[in-house]
């Protein structure tokens, strides 16, 4: 399967651009940026399809811009501080990780009691 999708026309191999959906309940025809991923009811259409692209009698059509579908520098680099954010360690409890007494067993799993801190120091 090739990971550019093609134009939904019959016969047209052209990469698609751009995504219809139709709006039955006003009557609407949408057609903005290729979407992200293949949608049922979505009709995936390449630049001279969409350009030619005329709706039923009765019904609008709405051309959203294309640059609508692409990232802002802002987004992008909320994006980027969402991801140093997650990779940063949890900061410790207090409680040690790892050590603990045995209290009990079935089969593989364990029962661990946290081990006493020596408070005297």
């Amino acid at each position: 399967m090739s990971p550019v999708r093609s134009c939904s026309r019959t016969a047209c191999r052209q990469p698609a651009v751009f995504t219809l959906t139709y709006v039955y309940a006003d009557s609407t025809a949408v057609l903005g940026p290729l979407a992200t991923y293949v949608e049922p009811h979505c009709y995936d259409l390449c630049a001279d399809h969409a350009e030619r692209l005329t709706a039923p009698r009765g019904w609008e059509v709405v051309r959203l811009p294309s640059e609508a579908g692409q990232p802002s520098t802002d987004d992008l680099e909320a994006l980027a501080n969402a991801v140093r954010e997650a990779a940063r360690p949890a900061p410790s409890s207090g409680e040690p990780v790892g050590q603990g007494v045995e209290v009990g067993r079935r089969g593989h799993l364990r029962v661990l009691r946290s081990a006493q801190q020596n408070r005297e120091r």
